[in-house]
């Protein structure tokens, strides 16, 4: 089956941000589009809105004024279900409700023809039960756009049990002439992204709940050193804590209680609050009128360092010694198990372990632990944490060091994995199993995660970059610091380790 024609009629239900949005893209791609919403005037008023942000487009020079006039041509309100009768795709884009959406496409069926795609924007609810009781259940799909649609470039292919493979294809091809980024998944909670996704504001939210450090050196770091656009608390304040808790408690739930999906108490207190983040004006932030934003924690040393040595090779980290070598530091390298040493100072990136531990059983002092960057020749800051005993002296050396580097140093409390080394081997765990359980191939999820939530990497290529062993052992030493079933490794992670470290086919 190909992509839907240009020429077919396409209809979207739903007049609010994202139904307009959808409507938007598909006029854009040069189908007449038919919007409906039971609010009467609605799907007029969308329409009015479409063109004065196209207009908008027209006075920056992005946009031809013809161009303008020909896609609102292409937009036409309907005030009856019954108009939508001659569409070839219906795409819903209303109130997450089972029973709701299950209502109206009941009534779809009896209206469009047998062949009409009957398509779901939720970005929760079951594919597989909203076409069940359906006579021709095998018309429904999920077609998972975010928000804003017309400029967010995943679209989510969403197969149900009942799905025709055959139509997943055919939507496939039409996102993406539609200008987007398509990617197939299998109905399961959260589908790609909004499952992967969790551990991302998960992990933040644990780590201020345990004092690790404030909101803005945690968001700093994950900006900073990880290579995010956002920091977990910045994002759900943008997003809205009702919603992301919403989310969250609905995956928890859909996967019976998986402590992997376990909600934050910190996150419950805000929505109880109605801290809502930036909609609201408070959140884990203030958004009045004149409020700024506190600074992230910089730690900063007077210590002079000309010399460091470096034992064994450093890994991911090795382009550090590029940036001291070029700051004028002198490196000496000798054999040994990837440590840097600084006056009395030793310095090694994380393994998951707490600093205190890893001193105590590889007999380490004045141990300094390093965070995970994306890309340590270009990240402006790094996270450390210190073991119990590491002297004062020790760490301004080590910050020291850092600093000639040209880093940033935000000091986190001694807990496992530091801040991004643990939110990345968590993302590519949930990916792995992910793709452990046919809701998307390697690929797919990490071409979701890129597009879909902007991420610098996929979790997956992430995850080979550093090692699939690495990340093993991080996830199996963050497993024996809690003790909780939340940081179990994925078997994928360990069967992939057992065949040569590779997740992509």
């Amino acid at each position: 089956m190909s992509a839907l024609a240009i020429t077919a009629q396409v209809a979207v239900i739903g007049a609010g941000a994202m139904g307009a949005g959808i409507a938007q893209v598909a006029a854009q791609a040069g189908h007449p589009v038919k919007l409906y919403d039971n609010r009467p005037g609605a799907a007029a008023q969308a329409i009015a809105g479409i063109d004065r942000q196209l207009g908008r487009l027209v006075d920056k020079g992005k946009l031809q004024g013809q161009a303008r006039e020909t896609i609102i041509g292409r937009l036409k309100p309907v005030e009856t279900l019954a108009e939508l009768a001659d569409a070839r795709l219906v795409v819903e884009a209303i109130v997450e409700n089972l029973q709701v959406k299950q209502s109206l496409l009941r009534q779809l069926e009896t209206l469009c023809a047998d062949d009409c795609i009957l398509a779901s924007n939720t970005s929760s609810l079951s594919i597989t039960s909203l076409a069940a009781g359906l006579e021709r259940p095998h018309n429904v799909i999920g077609m998972h756009f975010f928000n804003p649609a017309p400029l967010m470039a995943l679209v989510e292919i969403v197969s149900g049990l009942a799905t025709d493979p055959a139509l997943a294809h055919a939507l496939y091809k039409t996102a993406k002439a539609w200008g987007k980024t398509p990617v197939h998944t299998r109905s399961t909670p959260g589908f790609i992204v909004n499952r992967v996704a969790r551990p991302f504001y998960a992990e933040s939210l644990r780590l201020l709940q345990e004092g690790a450090a404030d909101c803005a050196s945690l968001d700093a770091l994950l900006r900073d050193a990880g290579g995010f656009r956002m920091g977990a608390f910045e994002l759900t304040d943008l997003i809205g804590h009702d919603v992301n808790y919403a989310v969250t408690c609905s995956v928890f739930d859909a996967f019976y209680g998986d402590f992997r999906f376990q909600p934050s108490l910190v996150q419950k207190e805000l929505v109880d609050a109605g801290r809502l983040g930036r909609k609201s004006g408070q959140g884990f932030y203030s958004y009045a009128e004149g409020a700024e934003r506190p600074p992230a924690s910089v730690l900063q040393s007077a210590a002079k360092v000309e010399h460091c040595v470096v034992e064994g090779h450093l890994g991911v980290m090795q382009p550090l010694l590029d940036r001291l070598r070029a700051a004028g530091v002198s490196v000496t390298e000798r054999a040994g198990k990837g440590l840097l040493r600084v006056g009395d100072a030793t310095l090694a990136l994380s393994d998951g372990r707490l600093a205190s531990q890893r001193a105590r059983e590889d007999g380490l002092s004045n141990l300094v632990l390093l965070d995970l960057a994306l890309d340590y020749a270009t990240a402006t800051r790094l996270a450390i944490g210190c073991a119990a005993g590491t002297c004062p002296a020790a760490r301004d050396q080590a910050v020291a060091l850092l600093q000639r580097a040209g880093l940033q140093v935000t000091a986190v409390a001694d807990l496992p994995g530091l801040v991004v080394l643990r939110t990345v081997a968590m993302l590519a765990n949930e990916a792995a199993d992910a793709v452990l359980q046919g809701v998307g191939t390697a690929a797919d999820i990490d071409l979701a995660m890129c597009a879909g939530v902007n991420y610098p990497c996929g979790p997956l290529a992430w995850a080979e970059h550093i090692g699939v062993d690495y990340t093993l052992r991080v996830l199996d030493n963050l497993q024996r610091s809690y003790g909780e079933s939340r940081y179990r490794p994925s078997l994928l992670l360990r069967r992939s380790n057992a065949n040569g470290g590779r997740l992509h086919d």
